[in-house]
């Protein structure tokens, strides 16, 4: 009689699958915290100037974009070549600014209101007509605190 003896005929146990869905639900989640959705498709081309000293803005939820360029080749039949100013995901004129304004004061709180800053992001080809019109109209608005969306310079 030998110590050793093969084992016949039994096989490997199967892996067992209960925890996949755990790790599927795990993954989902994951992604959902992680991604951050676009606010705007832009319909302006925007390429910001650089700068030296910047600040950062703290709460992306307290801010206004605002974009001034030239519209992008695929809007260009609609909106023609002048630098145009887009609020969202629309194009605008500086009349619908305050209403702009009012729409995004609604979703925040109360308390937060006095907080909201508008980022200005134009880009650095257009002239400053558009740019001085877009910041009275702020100002009339009752906008006070008005970003200027810029690039690190490199180097």
């Amino acid at each position: 009689m030998s110590k050793f003896q093969k084992k016949r005929g039994k096989s490997n146990p199967a892996i067992s699958t209960a925890s996949l869905p755990d790790i599927i639900f795990m993954l989902l989640f994951f992604f959902m915290v992680v991604t951050v959705l676009r606010d705007a498709s832009l319909k302006v081309t925007v390429r910001t100037p650089q700068a030296t000293e910047l600040t950062k803005l703290e709460k992306k939820s307290l801010v206004n974009y605002l974009y001034i360029g030239v519209p992008t080749k695929e809007h260009q039949a609609d909106a023609g070549t002048k630098p145009r100013l887009q609020l969202g995901d629309k194009f605008a004129t500086t009349d619908d600014i305050p209403l702009f304004l009012a729409n995004h004061r609604e979703n925040v709180d109360e308390r937060q209101r006095g907080l909201i800053t508008s980022s200005l992001r134009v880009d650095r080809e257009v002239t400053m007509g558009i740019v001085s019109d877009v910041k009275t109209a702020l100002r009339k608005a009752g906008q006070f605190k008005v970003n200027y969306s810029a690039k690190p310079r490199q180097g």
